[in-house]
């Protein structure tokens, strides 16, 4: 029985190097994504790890300090505190909302004629492509000449000009409001290669077998034919509702007023590239690597029985 084991195993191994000689064209074609992928993504998250265990100012070496980052971080640093509260707000509005305007806007399109499909993608796609803070920044101008400000007096809904990026009761809000905007990026192109990949034949089965209305197709049909899609497009949404800090610093300032839009990702941007603190940039680092992970298993249970 071992014999048949080590065999088995052997041939496993030579069908698998003989599959990639097969494909050798497209694992080329993926190879410089890949190096660039591990090179610049996953060698600095395994590096993080044993970082966030020392105290490393980039000009000395290395000096371990045990747990003394993650102690401190959530025993003595206020503003990490606050941080967290940041993320999760962000993270539980602009996550699962965007999640679904993605999944909405893509079966949208995807009942339009071909030429149509093609343009709106591209215009809901454009702005997690393009630069739109300035654009942003005009819409939501402090003074009278800001577009908001001035419907909104033309509307006589306000008297005076509202300081949406410098008042700490608006700088969240209009932070969430431009994310939602960028966020139709990867996850959104998925749904909607997701769409076009479903078979018409099952439509027409699912129509003799008692479906109906659009709605039932969408429960029976489209959601359990797109299970690998809705995984990609959920990882997709989680990872950039919870690292979420660049449309922060490029519209409401670094920091932001009271740290109203300070968010995790903010913060070890702060301690890593300000203050040069690496070591407990990682630890921050780490921390929201787990959240991200915990909540990636968490969809991966919910949606486990499309994927299958």
């Amino acid at each position: 029985m071992a014999v048949d084991t080590k065999k088995s195993s052997k041939g496993g191994k030579g069908g698998l190097w003989r599959e990639i000689k097969r494909n050798k064209a497209c694992y080329g074609m993926i190879a410089p994504f890949m190096i660039f992928f591990i090179v610049f993504t996953v060698i600095p998250v395994l590096m993080s790890l044993p970082m966030g265990f020392t105290d490393f100012n980039m000009a000395q070496p290395p000096k371990f300090v045990g747990l003394s980052n993650y102690t401190t971080l959530f025993l003595s640093d206020k503003i990490f505190i606050r941080s967290i509260r940041v993320t999760i707000v962000f993270a539980l509005l602009t996550g699962p909302v965007s999640y679904v305007l993605c999944f909405l806007l893509a079966w949208l399109i995807n009942e339009m004629n071909p030429r149509l499909k093609t343009v709106f993608t591209l215009i809901f796609y454009a702005p997690s492509m393009a630069n739109v803070y300035t654009v942003w920044k005009i819409i939501f101008s402090g003074d009278m000449n800001g577009y908001m400000n001035s419907i909104l007096i033309d509307l006589g809904i306000i008297s005076y000009p509202v300081q949406w990026l410098t008042d700490g009761r608006y700088v969240l809000g209009v932070t969430i409001v431009v994310q939602l905007w960028i966020s139709l990026g990867a996850g959104f192109l998925a749904l909607r290669a997701g769409f076009q990949n479903i078979d018409r034949s099952m439509y027409e089965a699912g129509a003799i077998e008692g479906i109906r209305t659009r709605w039932q197709e969408l429960i029976y049909i489209v959601i359990p034919s797109m299970g690998p899609q809705l995984m990609f497009a959920a990882v997709m949404q989680i990872v950039s509702s919870f690292t979420a800090g660049t449309v922060a610093q490029n519209l409401v300032g670094f920091p932001s007023t009271d740290y109203k839009a300070h968010t995790i990702m903010t913060h070890a941007f702060d301690y890593g590239w300000q203050r040069f603190e690496m070591g407990y940039a990682s630890a921050i680092c780490m921390i929201l690597f787990v959240a991200m992970f915990l909540c990636s298993r968490l969809i991966a249970k919910v949606l486990g029985r499309y994927t299958d």
